[in-house]
């Protein structure tokens, strides 16, 4: 049993995991080191949990299809002065089972004992629409 504590959020403007693997190659989804990084406004206050092992699950369309592991939590300002968390993530994108999640605003916390599973090397090249992944994942097929 996986005992992580992770992050869990929507993946906005994605249809699907492969979408997210392009964006996080374009500069702007990079930090000053190159590396992706999501910026959300609240700061995580459980962060030592977090980055003891732990990863951020993407949700598309109402599916969790895929996750990153975090590295760190970097401080953000911009133009408007309001501090900001960057969510700095491992460039390797984990495909996960997938598992229906409904819509919500901002992030959750996600205990490992309850986050879906890797997707094995052989079936995680799949993406098939995140709907069609679910109704799969819920008839036993992976």
């Amino acid at each position: 049993m996986d005992n992580s504590l992770n992050l869990i959020k929507l993946c906005v403007g994605a249809e699907k995991v492969q979408d997210l693997i392009d964006w996080q190659k374009t500069a702007r989804a990079r930090g000053p080191d190159g590396m992706p990084r999501h910026v959300t406004r609240m700061w995580p206050k459980r962060e030592a949990e977090l980055l003891d092992g732990g990863s951020l699950y993407w949700v598309f369309k109402g599916v969790v299809l895929a996750r990153q592991r975090l590295i760190r939590f970097d401080e953000v300002v911009r133009e408007d002065g309001i501090r900001r968390c960057g969510l700095v993530l491992d460039p390797n994108v984990h495909r996960t089972e997938a598992a229906p999640k409904r819509a919500f605003q901002g992030w959750r916390y996600l205990e490992g004992n309850v986050a879906p599973r890797d997707l094995s090397k052989g079936s995680a090249n799949v993406d098939l629409p995140p709907k069609l992944m679910a109704a799969l994942a819920e008839i036993g097929v992976r």
